[in-house]
C-alpha cells in the first residue's frame, strides 16, 4: 500500500515524503517554503524566476528571489526562459546558491510570459524546449524537474510528447504534470486519467498539479494518478495545515491562537526577508488569507490595508483578531 508519508528519490536526491509546495508566481519566497516544510511538506519550489534576470544581475532578483534559506533543508529552484545559453549562466547560479533542484517551467499560461518564448509556450517548440533543459542540466549539475501542462489549446496532448522527450534526450529527471492545457488556465476539471497515463510511460517520477482541493480529494489524485507526489498550491495560501491534513497528520481546523501564531509568524519572516518598508506593502496580499481563516469582519481586512507600517499591521492583530475562530 502507497503512503504520501514514503520517502522517494529525484535523481540521486532523496525526498522525505510525498508532498510538495508548488512554485506560486509573486509568493513562493523561502519563508514561504519554510512555513510549507514546517507543516509537513517533503519538498517546495520557489516561484518562479527569470534566467535572464538570475544572468544579468538584476539586483531585485538576486537579493528577495534567489535566496535559499539554511533550514529549508531540500529545496527546488524555478526558472522560465527561452535560450539555452542564457538558461546554462543562470543554471549554473542556481547550483551555487544551494538549491538541491533546477526546476524549469514549461507549463506557464500567462500571456506576458508565453510572449517570450517561455513558459508554456515551449511545448510548442520541443526542439527548443529540449535544448533548454539539456543547458539547464549541464550547467547546474542538479537534477533538472520540468513542470508541464498537457497542451496549449483545449484538446491537445503535446505535452505528453514533450515530456517523453525531455526525459529521453535531455535527461530530466522529473516532470511535474498539470493535466489542463494553457488555454483554459485554472478554469475545468483536470484530466487526472492523463496524468495516470503520462505516470505509466514515464520512467522518470511524475508530479501531479492542478486542481486538487482538500485533504480527501487530494489523496485520491494520489491514488488514482500513480504519481510519485501531489504538488499543493493555492489551497495552501494561508493553510499550511493542509500538508499535516494530507499526510493524515491532523485532521482538525486550526484554532484562532494557531491561526494568529502563525501570522504573526508570517509577519516577523517577512520583516526578516525585506526589511519593514517593503514588508508591509509586501504582506498586504497575505492578509486576506489569514483574514478568512478567522472568519474576522471587512473592517479588519481594510484596516491591514491601511496600516503604513508592520507595527500598525501587527497592533490590528492583537486588538481586532483575537475575539475570532477560524472558519
Amino acid at each position: 500500500m502507497r503512503s504520501l508519508h514514503d520517502p522517494w528519490t529525484i535523481g540521486d536526491l532523496e525526498i522525505p515524503n510525498r508532498v510538495m509546495l508548488a512554485p506560486l508566481a509573486g509568493i513562493g519566497n523561502w519563508f514561504v517554503r519554510l512555513q510549507a516544510k514546517r507543516f509537513g511538506a517533503g519538498l517546495a519550489v520557489s516561484e518562479m524566476i527569470s534566467s535572464f534576470a538570475i544572468h544579468y544581475g538584476n539586483e531585485k532578483t538576486l537579493k528577495e528571489l534567489l535566496v535559499v534559506h539554511p533550514e529549508e533543508g531540500p529545496m527546488a529552484i524555478q526558472l522560465f526562459g527561452h535560450d539555452p545559453e542564457i538558461m546554462r549562466s543562470a543554471a549554473a547560479e542556481v547550483a551555487r546558491v544551494g538549491a538541491s533542484i533546477l526546476d524549469l517551467n514549461m507549463g506557464c499560461p500567462v500571456p506576458k510570459v508565453m510572449k517570450t518564448g517561455a513558459g508554456a509556450a515551449m511545448i510548442k517548440d520541443p526542439d527548443l524546449a529540449v535544448a533548454v533543459a539539456r543547458a539547464a542540466r549541464e550547467g547546474s549539475g542538479l537534477p533538472v524537474t520540468v513542470k508541464l501542462r498537457a497542451s496549449v489549446k483545449a484538446g491537445g496532448m503535446e505535452g505528453l510528447e514533450l515530456a517523453r522527450r525531455l526525459v529521453d534526450e535531455a535527461g530530466v529527471a522529473g516532470i511535474t504534470f498539470h493535466p489542463r492545457s494553457a488555454a483554459v488556465r485554472h478554469k475545468g476539471v483536470p484530466d487526472y486519467d492523463l496524468a495516470a497515463e503520462l505516470v505509466r510511460e514515464l520512467p522518470v517520477p511524475v508530479i501531479v498539479s492542478g486542481g486538487m482541493e482538500g485533504a480527501e480529494h487530494i489523496r485520491w489524485v494520489f491514488e488514482h494518478t500513480g504519481c510519485a507526489a501531489v504538488m499543493l498550491a493555492r489551497g495552501a495560501l494561508g493553510n499550511p495545515w493542509l500538508f499535516a491534513q494530507v499526510l493524515g497528520d491532523r485532521t482538525d481546523e486550526p484554532t484562532a491562537e494557531e491561526v494568529l501564531a502563525e501570522w504573526h509568524w508570517v509577519i516577523d519572516r517577512a520583516e526578516e526577508h525585506l526589511g519593514p518598508d517593503r514588508a508591509t506593502r509586501y504582506l498586504r496580499k497575505f492578509h486576506p488569507w489569514y483574514v478568512e481563516r478567522l472568519g474576522a469582519p471587512k473592517a479588519v481586512q481594510d484596516a491591514l490595508q491601511r496600516a503604513e507600517t508592520l507595527d500598525q499591521q501587527r497592533a490590528v492583530l492583537l486588538l481586532s483578531c483575537a475575539p475570532f475562530a477560524p472558519v
